[in-house]
């Protein structure tokens, strides 16, 4: 059977993969043979493995058409409200004028108003009730077309949030906001062609791509704005262990700003929707983090992100695998994404069973 090197991003449920997968330090993480999932592919995207070798396979299962039905009770409910409703207008609007700011600065060198950019976000916030509403109805608005400009607003709303969650003053919450709407700026200067590409990307040009980092702080540099908002850009895909880039730095090398974003960047990404799949279930990326993530980002960014968005989902119906119906009753401080369920008399407490999790939210 035939193999075929792909970016991990072009990565679908279903392939097969031609050979193991090794860490930085040579530790296997996918065996040969291994059936993608949606669950092993975000594992690779954790241990920044940016390209796998499949077995090629049916046309359709590599290039899925037709996107999953969104059956998500909970999401369609939120979504019928009114403050739904003016929150994504805001929102979307937002990302309107985001798009010309960034459109102006790749093409005329037009200058970065920070605080104009941090005054679009706090209307956004200005939305909801407080930081967890906020964070709900963000988290429905996952299966929107996750174009460059809207991740870029998603993470700076989760960057305000986390910057409200550690208690930071006025002026480090602004540079930590304007930090995560920014940190993909060298994008703009990637070719579209490359960003947009179905097939797979060759090593010259996934090269270039990965380059977005170091374009990034190149078009800040000369910019009058924060330290924070340039290091950031060529540092949110570093990691803690050293298995990120561009540079391959570790804990201490990293900007405590790069810290937080990279978080809520990877967040985002794996709670937003994909051709082949719909945004996955809250739990489960708690359950990823939780497996994969703890020596890959700063634990008390991770475990401050979990406390807050597991206080949000306490009391919830949700669907476990095996189809049973329940209510969130009791959240399990060292696994968080293995909560105790009532289910009709009966109290499951999912730290006891391995194969067994919350898959949706009702």
């Amino acid at each position: 059977m035939k193999t075929k090197k792909i970016s991990v991003s072009q990565a679908v449920p279903g392939m097969i993969v031609a050979e193991n997968v090794y860490t930085f330090n040579n530790q296997l993480i996918i065996s040969e043979g291994t059936k993608l999932s949606d669950k092993i592919i975000t594992r690779l995207k954790f241990y920044s493995i940016h390209q796998v070798n499949v077995h090629l396979q049916d046309e359709k299962v590599s290039k899925p058409s037709e996107k999953p039905v969104n059956s998500n009770l909970y999401l369609e409910k939120m979504r019928s409200t009114d403050e739904f409703e003016d929150f994504s207008s805001t929102v979307l609007d937002t990302v309107g004028r985001f798009h010309n700011t960034m459109d102006d600065v790749a093409n005329n060198n037009g200058k970065i108003d920070t605080d104009s950019l941090y005054r679009d976000i706090k209307k956004i916030m200005a939305q909801g009730r407080n930081n967890l509403h906020i964070f709900d109805m963000l988290h429905c608005m996952r299966d929107y077309d996750d174009m460059s400009y809207m991740h870029s607003i998603n993470v700076a709303i989760m960057c305000y949030m986390f910057g409200v969650w550690l208690n930071f003053g006025p002026r480090d919450l602004e540079t930590l906001t304007v930090c995560g709407l920014l940190h993909d700026i060298g994008k703009l200067v990637i070719p579209s062609e490359i960003l947009t590409k179905k097939e797979t990307l060759t090593q010259e040009e996934y090269d270039l791509l990965k380059s977005h980092t170091t374009r990034g702080y190149n078009i800040l540099e000369h910019h009058d704005i924060n330290i924070h908002i340039k290091m950031t850009a060529m540092m949110h895909h570093e990691r803690c262990d050293g298995s990120g880039y561009p540079m391959g730095l570790t804990s201490a090398q990293i900007d405590r700003f790069a810290k937080i974003v990279m978080i809520a960047d990877v967040y985002d990404a794996m709670t937003s929707s994909r051709s082949y799949r719909n945004p996955l279930c809250p739990f489960e990326v708690i359950s990823l983090f939780e497996s994969e993530g703890l020596t890959k980002y700063e634990p008390k960014y991770i475990m401050t992100l979990f406390d807050h968005i597991s206080q949000l989902y306490l009391n919830s119906t949700v669907r476990l695998n095996d189809g049973r119906v329940g209510q969130v009753v009791f959240m399990n401080r060292n696994t968080l994404s293995k909560p105790v369920i009532r289910c009709g008399e009966e109290f499951v407490d999912l730290t006891k069973f391995s194969n067994l999790y919350v898959s949706e939210i009702l």
